[in-house]
This record gives structure tokens, sequence and C-alpha cells, in this order.
């Protein structure tokens, strides 16, 4: 039975999509809800998984098709179709009947993506073409504006084709590579010297060709370390930056290198998530009336507290306490008593929030992201710290989830653990305030007419004073103030 294979509805915003992976081939058999491609929108990449098991008959979209929702793209026979390998060598040599009757192309595709993310980035290539792989081994990281989503290999096999390289942007459920099941490397090392003998160009895939023309490169000039002699991007990036290949770089690249003479530079495009932060950033500057104020706070109370219960502490709860538990708690609190602080403008609206949710400003490889912790009003101490843990861990390992960046009231920043002193923290759009915590430094102090070294730390609070009145601000500043300086006071409720 011939069963078609359509493209997901669409969300609602999204107007059309692109056919980015195919991850199965005409002719290869596939296992129900298997990933047959990925269809990629400006917001999400969608998955369309095999609604049973069956042989691949049809690609009416190939990669790069611009597509509707609800529209047919590709045909597949349901059942058992064992005839299909055999209708497949018909068009091959006697040699490759034998591999592909061995082996099953398996796509390699974009995940879904976040509904409200329309286009991803290819970030990164665990594997070249020839690797041998694992099945659930890390091959490849897709990266977009908000979260960094990683794709694992399906079965054991070897890598085939890589469509799509390093930095090409793709869309969900879009084919980016071929994975050929069942292979192994002494295949791929008998398949060598057939490539060998038809044309040492085949040897590379057309993004690595494409790659070595962009160096100024043949075949010839690079060697490859690949199975069977096969060239990956590596293979080509190491050989265009010997000494002697520099002369064999385009004309216009002279000019430079004669300027910096032995020095080199290296040139990047930015990532998917810088540029995001730097266009948010820059929206927050000029669409906000952004205001900084600032105070100190003395932290030896908290400090001592902690010296005496954090043995007990953390034998009780399992965990640390640390000093983030305490801001989040005083934030909390202070919210509650302010609560055009913890509101938000749409157009000519305010937005009253009456929940507290609060986004963690949490530094990553690649990039500052700000991960909420829901409820923050109702999480204990130790609730507080294993939340924050949860989620600096899921953000150094690139595995923050889209519910995980989505909301949040208010936010919080600590660049003391960095050493910054001072700062003016910028606004968290659609957020209207942002907290700024610093290094905890000893500095002199006055206290009842004495000098004393205090361990200080500065408060910033940067707001949009749209919203938030310079009252306001203040008395929310100093009732943070205060109850760092006094956490008893957070037990009590006063």
């Amino acid at each position: 039975m011939t069963t078609e294979i359509k493209v997901p509805v669409l969300p609602e915003s999204v107007a059309d999509a692109t056919v980015a992976t195919w991850h199965v081939q005409v002719g290869e058999k596939f296992t129900r809800d298997q990933v047959l491609v990925d269809i990629e929108t400006d917001k999400v990449v969608l998955e369309v998984p095999a609604t049973s098991d069956g042989v691949l008959t049809d690609i009416s979209q190939a990669e790069g098709a611009t597509v509707l929702g609800d529209q047919v793209i590709g045909t597949f026979s349901a059942g058992d179709a064992a005839e299909a390998p055999a209708a497949s060598a018909e068009e091959k040599s006697a040699p490759a009947e034998k591999a592909s009757s061995a082996t099953a192309v398996i796509d390699i595709v974009v995940p879904v993506l976040p509904e409200s993310v329309a286009d991803a980035t290819v970030a990164t290539w665990h594997v070249a073409e020839g690797d041998t792989v694992s099945v659930d081994q890390h091959l490849v990281d897709i990266e977009t504006d908000k979260v960094v989503l990683e794709v694992v290999a399906q079965d054991n096999g070897v890598i085939g084709k890589i469509i799509h390289a390093e930095g090409d942007t793709v869309l969900g459920a879009q084919k980016i590579g071929e994975l050929n099941a069942g292979a192994s490397a002494g295949s791929a090392a008998t398949a060598a010297p057939i490539e060998d003998a038809v044309s040492s160009d085949e040897l590379a895939s057309p993004s690595v060709r494409r790659l070595m023309t962009e160096k100024g490169l043949t075949a010839a000039d690079v060697t490859g370390t690949g199975k069977g002699g096969r060239i990956s991007k590596e293979d080509v990036e190491a050989a265009a930056n010997k000494p002697k290949a520099a002369p064999a770089a385009a004309p216009v690249a002279a000019p430079a290198a004669q300027e910096l003479g032995e020095r080199t530079q290296k040139r990047v495009p930015m990532t998917r998530l810088r540029k995001t932060i730097a266009t948010r950033l820059l929206e927050a500057k000029n669409s906000t009336a952004m205001l900084t104020t600032f105070n100190e706070v003395n932290m030896k109370p908290i400090m001592d507290l902690r010296a005496q219960y954090k043995d007990l502490f953390e034998k009780t709860h399992d965990t640390r306490l640390g000093f983030m538990s305490f801001y989040v708690k005083a934030v909390t609190e202070a919210l509650k008593r302010y609560p055009a602080v913890n509101a938000s403008i749409d157009g000519d609206d305010i937005v009253y929030h009456n929940f507290f949710d609060i986004s963690i400003a949490v530094s990553t490889p690649r990039g500052l992201v700000t991960p909420v912790l829901r409820d923050a009003d109702q999480l204990s101490m130790a609730g507080v710290e294993n939340g924050i843990r949860d989620l600096a861990i899921k953000g150094r390992d690139g595995k923050l989830s889209m519910a995980d960046m989505t909301g949040g009231n208010f936010t919080i920043t600590n660049g003391g653990v960095f050493g910054s002193l001072l700062s003016t923290p910028i606004l968290n759009l659609p957020q209207a305030a942002i907290l700024g915590m610093h290094k905890i430094q000893d500095r002199p102090m006055a206290v009842d007419g004495k000098v004393e070294i205090l361990p200080m730390m500065y408060l910033a609070l940067s707001y949009d004073h749209r919203l938030i009145d310079g009252k306001e601000s203040v008395g929310f500043l100093v009732t943070i103030k205060e109850l760092l300086e006094d956490p008893a006071r957070l037990l009590l409720d006063i």
C-alpha cells in the first residue's frame, strides 16, 4: 500500500517551510516512527516520522524546496518491501549490489524545532564522512537562537554523505547527512580503491569540494585522513593553513597577508545564539527608558549564617548552600511588595504577573542565556539551590530546552563570580527590571562611629523608567538590601 508523506501542519504564524533534510533515500527501508524528513520553518524544525514500516518509493520535494502545510513531499510503500533492494541493484554495479544488500542508508535530520524558532544553524559536526559510529553516538549540534539540539546516530554504521556543512542554515526535520547503517570500516576501506579508480575528487563530498574550491585547493593538495582516504573539512583546513598553501590562495588574500606580515588573524561567523544576543541587547537599549540605581549590602550576616549551617544543610538536603538562594528569596519577597517591578509592558498595556518566575543568567560556552526558575516563591532554599544547579548544568552541556528558556518576569545576573565589582546590567526584554550582583570584597566601613572591615557587595538594579518610577526602584533595591543584611527577616516575612 502506498502512503503519502506530508508536511505537518505549520504553526499559525508560519506561511511556508523548507524541506531541510531527507533521512532516507528512495529504495531504503525504514521502521515505524523512524524520522523520514525534517521540515524547517522560520521558527521550528518539524520531524516527519514514518507511520509504519516500509520502503521509500518517491521524493517529490527535494531538500531546499519550499513547501506548504499538509503538502505531499513523497511516498512510501508500507509493509515488508524486500524487493526494493533488488530494484535499486539494477542501477548499480555488482560490487555496489553487495554493499547495498548489507547496508541501509538512514537520513540524518534536524530535530523538530520549538514552535517559536523559525530555523537553525549546523553548529558542529562531531564526525566526518567515512567515520564509523555507534548507535546513540553524538553526530552533530544544531544551534537555534535559544537552544542547542543534539542529533545522535540511530544505528551502528558509517557516515556517508554530509549534505549541510557547519554554518549552514537549516529547517526542522531537514536532511543534513546520511548514515550507512550496518556498514563497517572494512567495507568503507574496500570501497576506497573503486572510488580512486573513478576520480580522486569523489573522495570528497560536495560540501568539502566546495570548501576546497573556496580555499583554492585541489584533491592532490589535500591528504585525506578519513576511511579509504576520504577528505574531510578538517583535512582541507589543515592543507589551507600550511605555509606552502599560501601561494595557492586567491589573489585577493595577498594584500592582507602582506599587511599582517607574520601575524595571523581568524575570521569566523557569529553563531546564531550570539547574533540573537546582540539583537536583543540592542533592542533593549533602543526601545526602553533604561536607568540603573545602585546600593551596597553588608554580606557578613549571610556569610556567618552559611558558615554555621552549610555542613548541616548539605547533609540534610544533599545540596550546597550558596548565595543565590538568598538572592532569589530576597528578590521574590521584594517583588511581592513592588508589583510594578514584576510587571511588563505589552503595547499600551501593563501586564502584572501574579507569579514569580525568576530568570537566572547562566554563562555557557556559546554565550549568555537566561533559563527560568519557575514559581520561586514556592521553593525552599534547597529547592532554589537545586533548581539553579540543574539549570547551570543544562546550560553548560547544551541541554537547555525551550521550556527552560521561555518566560521569566525578573532576571538576576551575578557578575561577581567572574570578579566584577560594579556594572550596569541590560534589561532582558520584555521584563521591566534586572538585578546585578557583584563581587564580595572586604572594604573599610563606618559602623557606629568606628571603622570596620566588612565583606561588602554592590547591587545594581536596571529598570524601565516607563513603567517603574524612581521611588519604586529605590524602595525595591533597599528592600533587597535589608533582607540580605538581616536574613532572619526572610523567615519571619517582615
